[in-house]
């Protein structure tokens, strides 16, 4: 292990302060996050994204950062600390207690880091114009968020865009949620005004996924210049579009999927999933 400071108390200052990043008041006023687990730190490292601090669990890393991934770009090992601390990176060994209070869940893989990171907006929204734009609206949990981004990832979408979004896209939830492609994945937060008239700006026609849809999914066009539109699943999309759509402002189009049972919706992040691989099965490229 490369050399590094080591701390036994959980009650340290600086334990104390990673650990009030959980709270999103906190993330808000420092403009700082926590990334556990090797393989969302490696994609956040390789995503440009300033790492202030690493805490290692001194108890266990040595083992864990000698494990290989399936993607060798996702492996965190001693060369690559070594070279975030040649940038100015600090580099914490923690003691199993004092780790445990910034870890969260069940995978301890040994590595907690401390980053800069917030999400964009659409001003610094760069996409590809032939390719779906997913449009996720009021979602609070920040496992479906996580959910939906790793959808976007596999299927290649264009990058997404989270409006009126109830839970912080820096949530270290949504970062282990995602696997880390949060920070791959062109992501924009926005208000729905903002979203919508993103939309009108860039000819984007707008399919939206709710239950009293016009049409079943796979008679929509999602391929190309789309914005796939999803709600939460307690409130659905705001009334905002059908006004927008009923002004001319904007296309949109109501799709629904197949309800056999007894629930009338899938989770939002299942319904994603559906609507984006149709997408791809329509873009004739499902490589």
């Amino acid at each position: 292990m490369i050399p590094h400071d080591t701390i036994t108390s959980a009650a340290n200052p600086r334990v104390r302060e990673a650990a009030r990043l959980r709270d999103a008041d906190a993330r808000r006023e420092t403009g700082l996050t926590l990334i556990n687990g090797q393989r969302e730190l490696a994609r956040a490292i390789r995503a440009g994204v300033a790492i202030d601090e690493v805490f290692v669990d001194a108890d266990s890393a040595a083992a864990l950062l000698q494990e290989e991934s399936a993607d060798s770009r996702d492996t965190l090992d001693e060369p690559c600390l070594a070279g975030l601390a040649a940038g100015g990176t600090r580099i914490t060994g923690l003691s199993r207690k004092a780790f445990e209070r910034i870890a969260f869940g069940s995978r301890n893989e040994g590595v907690v880091a401390v980053a800069r990171y917030q999400a964009g907006t659409l001003a610094d929204f760069v996409i590809a114009h032939d390719r779906p734009v997913l449009v996720i609206e009021g979602v609070e949990k920040p496992g479906n968020l996580g959910a939906i981004l790793r959808t976007a990832d596999a299927a290649g979408l264009a990058g997404v865009i989270v409006c009126d979004g109830r839970t912080d896209l820096a949530n270290p939830a949504v970062i282990r949620a995602s696997l880390g492609t949060v920070f791959s994945v062109p992501l924009a937060a926005a208000a729905v005004g903002e979203s919508i008239s993103w939309c009108r700006k860039q000819a984007r026609r707008v399919v939206a996924a709710m239950p009293t849809g016009t049409i079943l999914w796979h008679e929509a066009r999602l391929a190309g210049r789309t914005a796939i539109l999803l709600g939460s699943e307690a409130h659905g999309i705001s009334g905002a579009w059908q006004q927008a759509a009923s002004a001319g402002t904007i296309h949109l189009e109501t799709v629904r999927l197949t309800m056999a049972g007894a629930a009338d919706s899938l989770n939002v992040s299942a319904t994603t999933a559906v609507l984006a691989y149709e997408a791809v099965r329509q873009s004739g490229n499902p490589s």
